[in-house]
């Protein structure tokens, strides 16, 4: 289930997929860094125009099916709590700085937008989980296409104070 980004393909879009306004860069040559798909995400969307724009509280059950590799590492996960769920949009192009969204045709900076277009197409998400059953934990407050690959899952703890005996 794992895959190392280095054998991943670059992503660039199409010349022809440029809306008025934006501007596309080319991309480095390589990656400077790796990183382990934990498991993958499974969501009854299956593409990005059925996403919602921003997942709500109440959405659908969606499932964090992770690697076995990766058990032990769910210990203290449980219903009823909140966690950060960090994926891999691996889908989107990534060599957009300028966007022109759709629904206004503005044009703004990729960093000033949620979009999964961007140099890393690294999404995050506050969820509620539902329930944990093995290796598949159930959480709502998704809005990924089904089978996007899982990169972490965190405690969320509100606002920037430390939790009590969080590191």
């Amino acid at each position: 289930m794992s895959a190392s980004l280095s054998s991943l393909p670059l992503s660039p879009g199409r010349p022809e997929d440029i809306r008025p306004g934006e501007q596309a860069v080319a991309l480095p040559p390589g990656f400077d860094a790796g990183l382990y798909f934990i498991g993958r995400i499974r969501t009854p969307f299956a593409d990005r125009a059925a996403c919602p724009k921003r997942a709500s509280p109440d959405g659908p059950v969606c499932t964090l099916e992770l690697d076995a590799r990766w058990a032990d590492a769910l210990t203290g996960v449980a219903a009823g709590s909140r966690a950060q769920v960090l994926y891999w949009m691996d889908r989107a192009r990534r060599d957009l700085v300028l966007q022109s969204p759709r629904r206004d045709g503005t044009t703004t900076g990729a960093f000033s937008v949620r979009s999964p277009v961007r140099p890393n197409p690294i999404a995050s998400s506050i969820v509620e989980v539902v329930a944990v059953d093995g290796l598949r934990v159930s959480v709502r407050s998704l809005d990924c296409v089904d089978g996007t690959p899982l990169l972490d899952l965190k405690p969320d703890y509100c606002g920037f104070a430390h939790a009590p005996g969080a590191e």
